[in-house]
């Protein structure tokens, strides 16, 4: 076999011929030293590990042990922020179903609804069979992910019910201050609204009200809520109460007998306000009702059997 080489300094080449059994020596001799060296570095390596003393292994160990409580320290800490975080926003919800709870309570009074149908204090009714071959432990992000979305669920209906108290207590108000029902407790219709034979001249005559008659001294009611705006003798009506509801409602009950207010006063629907009398213009006792729409007298009619439907 031979080998040819070419140098720089030696201008030219040059070749080395080897025989066959120089050839087969030479590959003996690099399977031979090849291992026998990398063994050599291997027991080298090994004679230096063996010749650490029992401090500077324990030293070792002790900086490898050191490393891995920092990483479960750092861990535990980063679990009890997330519970943390998780117990802060289950308080949160809690808030907000406690508010939803009592929302939901005086809903079901102001509507008057079944309590027995509408508890708030107890859980919905729910059941099924169970069904083991499909079910499954819930999942860490599935389980925040849920949280969230049922948090956002409970500020909604927390809004919405919101919404529906005010709407409830508006149409209370309103049935509060609108005239509706008959001023007297006991007694009878003695005449309407409209044209009428004058029961002190005989001619005919509009009249503005609707009388009630009945016993003297009998209670006379609200039939709204609303402030005292007179509360004294009037020309023809006699002892007079009037009774501004707003929005333009006025109501007037006259020929009173004993008046229970002042002007001012706040007075609620069906509160007794006077006794039934025949002061004024009157030929017996009776109380003269007048219900006045934006400053014009109006039929009460319209408003009694209100209370009625």
């Amino acid at each position: 076999m031979n080998i040819i080489f070419h140098s720089k300094r030696i201008r030219g080449s040059g070749h080395v011929a080897f025989c066959h059994r120089k050839t087969s020596f030479l590959l003996m001799l690099f399977v031979i030293l090849i291992p026998a060296a990398m063994a050599y570095v291997g027991f080298i390596w090994g004679q230096t590990d063996a010749t650490k003393t029992p401090y500077e292994v324990s030293m070792t160990w002790r900086e490898e042990l050191e490393a891995q409580r920092t990483q479960v320290e750092a861990a535990q800490r980063s679990a009890q922020e997330n519970v943390n975080a998780l117990a802060m926003r289950l308080g949160q919800m809690q808030a907000q179903m406690i508010r939803l709870d009592a929302l939901g309570d005086r809903l079901t009074k102001m509507a008057k609804l079944d309590r027995g149908e509408f508890d708030f204090a107890q859980l919905p009714g729910q059941g099924g069979p169970a069904n083991e071959a499909n079910q499954a432990s819930i999942e860490i992000p599935d389980f925040l992910s849920s949280m969230e979305k049922l948090s956002h669920q409970i500020e909604d209906r927390s809004q919405q019910l919101g919404v529906l108290e005010s709407m409830l207590m508006n149409r209370n108000l309103q049935a509060e201050v609108l005239p509706a029902g008959r001023p007297i407790k006991r007694g009878w219709t003695s005449s309407f609204y409209g044209m009428r034979t004058d029961p002190f001249t005989g001619k005919l005559d509009h009249h503005k009200g609707v009388d009630f008659a009945g016993r003297e001294g009998s209670d006379i009611v609200a039939v709204a809520s609303g402030v005292i705006t007179w509360a004294s003798e009037r020309y023809g009506y006699g002892n007079l109460i009037e009774v501004n509801h707003g929005n333009g409602y006025v109501t007037r009950y006259a020929h009173l007998k004993e008046i229970n207010v002042k002007v001012g006063d706040t007075v609620k629907k069906g509160q007794v306000v006077a006794t039934m009398g025949s002061t004024g213009r009157s030929t017996g006792p009776h109380v003269h009702f007048e219900v006045w729409r934006n400053g014009r007298p109006v039929n009460p009619e319209r408003y009694i059997k209100t209370a009625y439907r």
